[in-house]
């Protein structure tokens, strides 16, 4: 019966195990960049944008059509010959029937047309910049929510930790009053601790449970079972001030987009430009055109033409009412804005990356001097137990002991998830957030 219950045990443990599943931050990263709603929708800009620069949509190619008709006529006539004869035709018919083909290409339109491809080009490279943003912003909001997770597992396993310690103290404070070694009052205030422990377990549980559901909304939904987080967590401490700020004048994302954006006004003014020069086109058609005619008065009863037909064009529009001028001038003025933008955002983004350094070494030593706070609280809780047991410390100076203890895990805790979070802000800005390893 033994061996069938511990069987029985072994069985139940090795489910749960399965379906505790392990999420790391290099899995996490994987099924977001799968199943992140953000990020298909980014992916689905990038397709449009690489259809809009295709040779199909650069104006480079000729346009051909195809047109046919039918038509049929019945209709009375009367009409006098030379010789002084009158002919009546009543219901007379005629039959008419064409189909051509029309071919129309423009030669020469001023060089519009090669700065209109490069600029849907060089938007295309625009769109997957902006989804390499949506990219960056999504893992750090995913690792803003995954270290929500990783800190409440551990902000739960220490409150429950708390709460067996609490339990054990109440069963020795029963024993005790049972044996006349206290009075009631020991057991009341065990109980008190007792249930506000078990109060902040379940708190600290359901907080668990909405972080876990905010981390699978940002996963795109894609974990159907329950989870857990892998709360190991390593810290560059290798980083280079200086070379981390070139990066961010170089490989930043908003300052990329910014330049990308430069050069496309870049060609606007030369596409409004073009407007000044002429066009050539080049038209071609082949056409077959058939009648006929039953009519008594008509002269042939059937004509059928066929033939072939081309030429050139030339179109210059040598005064559009200052249109052309006017769009000349407003883009050149967007490209003087665009770059003083760009002025702009160099001395920001400088500024943001002194901040986002100075975060990052602040809440790192923040970290660091919380671990040894942490040494502190648990030497003095347990020498304050050991006082406990001997009778040489009260129940109110072993609780305070015991709430220091964990709320010096708690802010170790918080401490260690806000350093790594800056870690991330801070290779975020510097243009290196996709190339670390997490």
């Amino acid at each position: 019966m033994k061996i069938k219950i511990s069987l029985l045990s072994l069985l139940f443990i090795s489910t749960s195990l399965v379906a505790q599943e392990i999420i790391t931050p290099e899995k996490a990263v994987s099924l977001a960049l799968e199943h992140n709603y953000g990020i298909k929708v980014a992916k689905s800009n990038v397709e449009i944008a690489k259809n809009n620069a295709s040779i199909l949509n650069s104006g480079y190619l000729p346009t051909v059509t195809g047109n046919a008709g039918a038509s049929i006529t019945k209709q009375d006539s009367e009409g006098e010959l030379a010789s002084g004869e009158t002919r009546i035709a009543n219901g007379a018919e005629t039959r008419s029937y064409n189909a051509s083909i029309n071919l129309n290409y423009t030669l020469f339109d001023g060089f519009g047309r090669a700065y209109d491809y490069k600029q849907l080009k060089e938007t295309k490279n625009l769109t997957e910049l902006q989804a390499r943003e949506t990219i960056e912003n999504t893992i750090l909001q995913l690792f803003s929510v995954y270290y929500s997770v990783a800190e409440q597992e551990e902000n739960t396993q220490a409150i429950k930790q708390t709460l067996e310690i609490s339990k054990e103290r109440l069963v020795r404070a029963q024993y005790q009053f049972n044996y006349g070694q206290s009075t009631k009052l020991e057991v009341l205030n065990a109980e008190v601790d007792v249930n506000n422990d078990s109060i902040n377990v379940m708190n600290s549980k359901q907080e668990l449970i909405n972080f876990k559901r905010d981390l699978n909304l940002v996963l795109g939904n894609s974990l159907t079972t329950d989870f857990s987080i892998d709360t190991n967590i390593t810290f560059n401490t290798l980083l280079d001030k200086e070379a981390l700020l070139e990066k961010a004048k170089q490989y930043n994302t908003s300052l990329l987009q910014l330049n990308k954006n430069i050069e496309i006004n870049k060609l606007v003014v030369k596409s409004e430009k073009s407007a000044y020069l002429p066009s050539i086109g080049l038209t071609g058609s082949y056409g077959w055109n058939e009648s006929t005619n039953n009519s008594p008065l008509a002269f042939t009863l059937q004509n059928t033409n066929s033939g072939v037909s081309g030429g050139l064009n030339l179109t210059w529009n040598l005064f559009d009412g200052g249109s052309t001028i006017t769009n000349v001038k407003n883009a050149k003025i967007n490209l003087e804005i665009q770059n003083t933008q760009k002025e702009e955002l160099l001395i920001t983004l400088e500024r943001d990356f002194n901040n986002a350094w100075d975060d990052y070494q602040n809440k790192l030593n923040i970290y660091r001097l919380q671990e040894t706070n942490i040494e502190t609280s648990q030497n003095n809780f347990d020498r304050t137990q050991e006082k406990f047991k001997l009778g040489q410390a009260t129940s109110i100076e072993f609780r305070q002991a015991q709430i220091n203890l964990l709320n010096a895990e708690l802010t170790r805790n918080q401490a260690k998830y806000s350093a790594k979070l800056a870690e991330l802000a801070l290779l975020k800005i510097s243009g290196d957030i996709l190339n670390t390893s997490f």
